[in-house]
Order: structure tokens, then C-alpha cells, then sequence
């Protein structure tokens, strides 16, 4: 055997070991975790700027199926509010900042944020509709039960990428 034979015999080897032609795992695998990743949205939450020096509030939302697949699970983070605070929130259809029209779901799903010592609230909620696949949406935090008309912190929610 010449010694070009032997270099195209190793050269093919090589190749067709190389992709995984002998049986290899399959290069891919994807879960039913990994498609719910494209149905959660996002928003980053902040004070308006009508209340600078006043409150500066600022955190995160997100709203993705349920576990279960029969709603919506939507979480909210706040951070540096005031402590011992107690805040409604809710998702509205709309924009932050304009006539919005109307809480996703219904108001009792959304349980008020209640601040902790170190300026921190986290709340959650499920609401029994559908994730939206598309439409505008936001998360509003209020000043208090009593006072529901000042928002301390707003945030539009990002649709899913697709």
C-alpha cells in the first residue's frame, strides 16, 4: 500500500469520526423547559420620573405559563422601597404612562407587596387566562391601598422572542 493510500484511508477515518458517523449521541436535545423559554415576558420596573428625589424604586417582572399550563404566573422583585411598605400591583393591558385598558385577569389575584427591613418585596400571582403571545402589556406598583391613583414604579413588559 502506497503512502498517499494510507493518508486518504486516515484522512476518511478521521472525517466520518469526526461526525459522528460510528454512533455518537445526538448533538441536540431539547426539553419542554427549553420551550418555554420563548413564552416568558419581561419588564424592568422604575419610579417615574415625576417622583425623583422622592422614591426610586426600581426591580423586575415576568409572566410565562403556569406550570400547570391552565394560566399565567406572573412574578414581581422590588427593591429600595420603604420598609414596612405595603404595595398593590397588578399587570394592565397598555402602556405604562397612558389610558391602559385594564387589569390582566382579575384584581384579587394580585396580592399587595409587602416591603421587608432591607427595602425588598417580592410578590406572585396566577391568573387563570392564557399567556398572551402578543399585545401590549405592564406591571404597575401603587403607592398604597389608600392611595391607588400614584404609581411608584412601573414597567412594560417585553414580548417573548420568537
Amino acid at each position: 500500500m502506497s503512502a498517499r493510500s494510507l493518508v486518504v484511508i486516515t484522512l476518511a477515518l478521521l472525517t466520518s469520526s469526526a461526525c459522528g458517523a460510528f454512533g455518537g449521541s445526538d448533538p441536540v436535545q431539547v426539553s419542554t423547559e427549553d420551550a418555554a423559554l420563548n413564552t416568558r415576558w419581561h419588564a424592568n420596573l422604575a419610579s417615574p420620573a415625576s417622583l425623583a428625589g422622592a422614591v426610586q424604586m426600581r426591580g423586575s417582572a415576568s409572566m410565562a405559563p403556569s406550570p400547570d399550563g391552565t394560566g399565567t404566573s406572573i412574578t414581581v422583585a422590588l427593591a429600595n422601597a420603604s420598609p414596612g411598605g405595603l404595595h398593590p400591583w397588578a399587570v394592565h393591558r397598555g402602556q405604562c404612562g397612558a389610558l391602559d385598558d385594564g387589569v390582566f385577569g382579575r384584581n384579587e389575584a394580585y396580592q399587595p407587596l409587602n416591603v421587608e427591613a432591607d427595602g425588598l418585596a417580592n410578590g406572585t400571582a396566577t391568573v387563570p387566562l392564557q399567556t398572551p403571545v402578543q399585545g401590549r402589556y405592564f406591571v404597575v406598583v401603587y403607592a398604597s391601598a389608600a392611595n391607588p391613583e400614584t404609581v411608584v414604579a412601573c414597567g412594560n413588559l417585553a414580548s417573548p422572542t420568537r
